[in-house]
C-alpha cells in the first residue's frame, strides 16, 4: 500500500528529473499494437511540415503573461493547405474521418512550445458557424508517452484519444485547469471543497505510483471541476506521459513528492485522517483492478510488447528494482529484466490484492 506522508518529508531539491530523456523509438511489436487497436493511421498533416513555419510571436494570456507557447505564422500557400490538412486531422481525431464537418471548420492559430521533451504544436480549430473552437496537439512521437496514454486510457477514469502516423503524435486536448494556477488561484477559494480535492489528489497520487508514472509536477496535470446539485466534484489528470516508468527513483512516482505540489499535500494532511486516507487509496486500486479485469487482454498484448522495449538506462531500471523491492519487502522485482517488467510486477502486487490484473 502506498504511503501518503501527511507532511512534505523531503527538501525540495532532492527530487531531479531527467529533463533530457532521450526519446524512445517506436518498435516493430508497438507498431503493430497500435495497429491492432486502431490507434494509427495515414495523416494529411505531419510533425515535420509544421516545423516549416516562417516565424513566431509569443502567445501572452489574458493578463499578458508570458504562456512559454509561440504563435507561428507560414507561408500564404503553405497555410492554406495546412488549414485544410489540419481540420481532416481534427475530423479523424474526433468524427473517425467523416469529412463532412470539415466545410465549416477552420485552423486559425498554430502555437509552438520548446519547453519539454515532445516541443508540441497546439492547433486552435474554429467552428465558424457558432465561434466555437476546440483545440488538439501534434507531436514527435515517442514509444515512452505511448506506453503511458495507453496505460491511462486502460487503468485511469480518463479516456485518452490520440493518433500515430509514423513519427507524428496526434492528442486530444484534455479539459482542466492547470495544476499550478489551480493551486495558485483557486486553493484558498472560500467555496472550494477541500476535502474533495484532497480524496481526489489521494486516488491520483496512488494512480500513478501504481502504473509508474513519474514527473507529475502541478504543471504536468489538471484539474477538472464539475459542478453536482449540492457542490463541486473534482478530477486530477494527467496530462504529460513523457516520464512513463522512466526514471530509477521510487519517489518520481509519487506527486506528493514534489515541491510545487507541497501546498495540496498540506491540504490532505489537515483533511484526512490515515484511516480516511487508506480507504481512498484501496477504492483507487479496486477500481483500477476492475478496469485491468475488463480490459485484460489488451493490458496483457500492452504489458508484452512494454516488456521487450528497452524504455530507460539498465541503471535506472536497477535502482528501481533495488527500491521497489525494499518499498513491498519483495524479491520479485530482482526477476524484472526491463521496465515493463517493472509495471506488470507492480501492477500484479498492488492490485492483487482485489483482483489479478494481467496473466502469469
Amino acid at each position: 500500500m502506498t504511503f501518503f506522508y501527511f507532511r512534505p518529508l523531503f527538501h525540495p531539491t532532492t527530487l531531479e528529473i531527467s529533463h533530457k530523456k532521450p526519446p524512445y523509438p517506436i518498435t516493430p511489436a508497438l507498431r503493430q499494437y497500435l495497429r491492432a487497436y486502431d490507434r494509427e493511421t495515414q495523416l494529411p498533416v505531419t510533425y515535420a511540415d509544421l516545423r516549416h513555419f516562417t516565424g513566431s510571436f509569443p502567445l501572452l494570456d489574458r493578463t499578458g503573461h508570458d504562456t512559454l507557447w509561440q504563435t507561428v505564422f507560414f507561408e500564404p500557400q503553405a497555410l492554406r493547405e495546412l488549414s485544410q490538412g489540419l481540420t481532416e486531422v481534427y475530423a479523424l481525431l474526433k468524427t473517425a474521418g467523416d469529412l463532412s464537418f470539415t466545410e465549416h471548420l477552420l485552423a486559425d492559430r498554430v502555437d509552438y512550445c520548446e519547453f519539454g521533451n515532445s516541443k508540441p504544436f497546439r492547433v486552435r480549430i474554429v467552428n465558424q458557424l457558432n465561434d466555437n473552437y476546440d483545440y488538439f496537439y501534434v507531436k514527435q512521437a515517442d514509444a515512452s508517452r505511448l506506453y503511458g496514454l495507453e496505460l491511462e486510457h486502460l487503468l485511469s477514469p480518463n479516456s485518452m484519444n490520440f493518433l500515430v502516423s509514423g513519427d507524428t503524435l496526434i492528442e486530444e486536448h484534455i479539459v482542466g485547469i492547470p495544476g499550478d494556477d489551480f493551486i495558485r488561484l483557486h486553493l484558498s477559494l472560500p467555496h472550494l471543497n477541500q476535502v474533495r480535492l484532497a480524496k481526489e489528489f489521494v486516488k491520483f497520487n496512488e494512480r500513478c505510483f501504481v502504473r509508474l508514472l513519474g514527473d507529475m509536477r502541478a504543471y504536468n496535470y489538471v484539474i477538472a471541476v464539475t459542478p453536482d446539485f449540492e457542490d463541486e466534484q473534482y478530477r486530477v489528470k494527467a496530462i504529460d506521459f513523457d516520464q512513463q516508468s522512466y526514471e530509477g527513483r521510487r519517489a518520481m512516482y509519487l506527486p506528493q513528492f514534489f515541491k510545487d505540489n507541497a501546498a495540496v499535500v498540506e491540504m490532505c494532511a489537515r483533511h484526512l485522517k490515515p484511516e480516511t486516507l487508506r480507504q481512498y487509496q484501496t477504492e483507487e486500486r479496486a477500481l483500477m483492478a476492475r478496469r485491468a479485469r475488463a480490459e485484460r487482454h489488451r493490458l496483457r498484448d500492452l504489458l508484452d510488447v512494454m516488456r521487450r522495449h528497452e524504455l530507460a538506462p539498465p541503471e535506472k531500471v536497477a535502482q528501481l528494482k533495488a527500491e521497489l523491492n525494499r518499498y513491498h519487502r519483495t524479491t520479485a522485482f530482482a526477476r524484472c529484466d526491463s521496465m515493463g517488467d517493472i509495471v506488470r510486477q507492480n501492477l500484479w502486487l498492488m492490485l492483487g490484492s482485489v483482483a489479478r490484473p494481467v496473466g502469469g
